[in-house]
C-alpha cells in the first residue's frame, strides 16, 4: 500500500493530450516485471493517485512506460512531469490478457483511443512468439488522423512481424488516405478464422459494446472474447469497494475479464 519512488527517465509526447512517461525505480536493484493488461496506481506527490495501465516496458531495464490522457488533476499532473521528477508507483495490480489462451489461434486485438496503450504489451508479447500463434490482427480507431497513437510503430507491425494492421478515424480530411468510420467496420476486412480465434478488446464503453456484437456476429463465442473493465479504483487490492462490479473486483480480479463471465452484470447503459 505504501508508493515506492520512481523517477521520469523521458517524457514522448504522443499526441496533444497524451503521452508516455518511461518510469525508472529510484533503487536500481529492486526488479519489477508485469504481465500485459496489469496497472500500476501512481501517485503526484501533493495530487493524488490514478491508476493507469502499463503500456510497455524498458528495454534492458527495470522500468515502465505509462501512456496517460489529460483527463484530470492527477493525470494532468503526470504528463508535465519532466525528466528526473519523482512519482510514487505502487503494483503491478490485475489480471492480464490471455496470451497463453491465445496459442495456436488466430488472435484479434481490437482498440479505440487511448484504449490501444494496454493492450500494446499484449501486441509485443504475440509478435516475440510469433511462431506460436495464427493471424494476428489490430483493428484500431482513434477520433482523428492526430489521435492516433503508436502510428510509426504501425508499419513495423505489418511488414516485419506480419500483423494484419487496419486503422480508422471518425473524422478525415484531404491528407486522409485511410479509412473513416467507427472501428467494428474494420472487422469484416481481416483474416481469422472465427472457430479457432480469441479476441481482447478496450476502448471506450460503447465501442466495445459493439466490437463484441460484431465479432459474436462474425462467429466468436462470447467465451473467446475479453475486455477490460475500468472503475473507480481507489486501494486497488479489493479493500475499499469502490471498483465492485457483481461479485468481483476491477481491481483484483479484472480489470480483463472474460466477456461470458461478466456479461450478466454489465447493463446497457455500460456496455
Amino acid at each position: 500500500m505504501v508508493p515506492r519512488p520512481f523517477r521520469v527517465k523521458t517524457v514522448i509526447q504522443e499526441t496533444h493530450d497524451t503521452a508516455t512517461l518511461d518510469l525508472q525505480p529510484e533503487n536500481p536493484e529492486e526488479e519489477f516485471s508485469f504481465s500485459p493488461g496489469q496497472f500500476n496506481m501512481l501517485y503526484v506527490f501533493g495530487i493524488g493517485e490514478v491508476p493507469i495501465s502499463i503500456s510497455g516496458s524498458s528495454n534492458g531495464s527495470d522500468g515502465f512506460f505509462h501512456t496517460i490522457r489529460d483527463v484530470g488533476k492527477v493525470t494532468h499532473a503526470l504528463i508535465n512531469l519532466r525528466p528526473g521528477e519523482k512519482v510514487g508507483l505502487r503494483g503491478p495490480f490485475g489480471n492480464p490478457w490471455p496470451i497463453e489462451e491465445g496459442k495456436g489461434k488466430d488472435v484479434v486485438i481490437m482498440a479505440g483511443g487511448i484504449g490501444l496503450a494496454p493492450l500494446r504489451p499484449a501486441l509485443y508479447a504475440l509478435i516475440s512468439r510469433r511462431d506460436q500463434y495464427g493471424d494476428i490482427s489490430l483493428l484500431y480507431g482513434s477520433r482523428t488522423k492526430e489521435d492516433l497513437l503508436f502510428h510509426p510503430e504501425f508499419e513495423i507491425w505489418k511488414k516485419k512481424h506480419g500483423i494484419q494492421v487496419k486503422d480508422t478515424i471518425d473524422t478525415g480530411d484531404r491528407s486522409w488516405k485511410g479509412n473513416v468510420g467507427v472501428v467494428t467496420t474494420l472487422v469484416s476486412r481481416v483474416s481469422f478464422d472465427p472457430s479457432n480465434c480469441i479476441a481482447m478488446i478496450c476502448g471506450p464503453e460503447i465501442m466495445m459494446k459493439f466490437s463484441v456484437l460484431e465479432l459474436v456476429h462474425a462467429g466468436l463465442a462470447e467465451k473467446n472474447i475479453y475486455i477490460t473493465m475500468e472503475r473507480n479504483m481507489k486501494c486497488a487490492v479489493g479493500f475499499c469497494g469502490h471498483c465492485q462490479f457483481g461479485p468481483a473486483f476491477i481491481c483484483k480480479d479484472g480489470p480483463v475479464f472474460r466477456y461470458d463471465r461478466i456479461k450478466p452484470f454489465i447493463s446497457t447503459r455500460e456496455l
